[in-house]
């Protein structure tokens, strides 16, 4: 399970505030990207907070609830399919990525960013974690919050394009989707570089 060890190793280098980031929706073919960032209270912990993969969706509706209820801060960024489009989906994500640290309340001294890569244009001092979200307690928290977040928004597209079926695939590109895709053309959420195969 994820702890605070690294946030402790941040705090042990001189930083005050320690900010976990992590995104959803890189993958799907339809949607935009989403990141979100948290302060986690060490001594007030969220029990069963983990990696969102490793959740049900039930658990995670749970968990985040109780995650903005009891963290110090948090934020949440979206890009939007057109900037998926115009500058490609790994620069998208960093554009939320800030745009979900810039949002917090109280302002990071430090972030911890779940992948390899630190994100172009970031404004706090961070360091990347591979897989961070099973490591890292507010990694994990940002990513329960990132995945809730995308899903809600394609729980909405469903009502509006119901033909795909996003509220089952969210996005991502299932047989069902692709046959959607084949049968009605492509939506105006859908990203058309991801389906230049199709």
């Amino acid at each position: 399970m994820p702890d605070f060890e690294l946030e402790r190793e941040a705090k042990i280098k001189g930083y005050a505030l320690v900010c976990g980031v992590d995104e959803a929706g890189r993958g799907p073919l339809a949607g935009p990207v989403c990141a979100a960032a948290v302060i986690l209270d060490e001594n007030n912990p969220i029990d069963e907070v983990n990696d969102s993969k490793k959740l049900s969706e039930k658990k995670r509706e749970a968990l985040f609830d109780k995650i903005i209820n009891n963290a110090v801060a948090y934020g949440i960024g979206f890009a939007s399919v057109e900037e998926i489009e115009e500058v490609n989906i790994l620069n998208a994500t960093y554009l939320a990525m800030n745009r979900a640290i810039k949002s917090l309340k109280i302002k990071p001294d430090f972030a911890l960013i779940d992948g390899n890569r630190v994100p172009k244009g970031i404004s706090v001092d961070c360091q990347t974690v591979v897989k961070g979200d099973a490591k890292s307690a507010s990694i994990a928290a940002a990513s329960i919050l990132a995945k809730v977040s995308r899903d809600r928004l394609l729980l909405e597209y469903d009502k509006k394009y119901p033909q795909y079926g996003f509220a089952k695939h969210k996005g991502y590109g299932t047989a069902e989707h692709m046959n959607a895709i084949r049968e009605y053309g492509i939506s105006e959420v859908h990203r058309p570089s991801f389906l230049k195969k199709i």
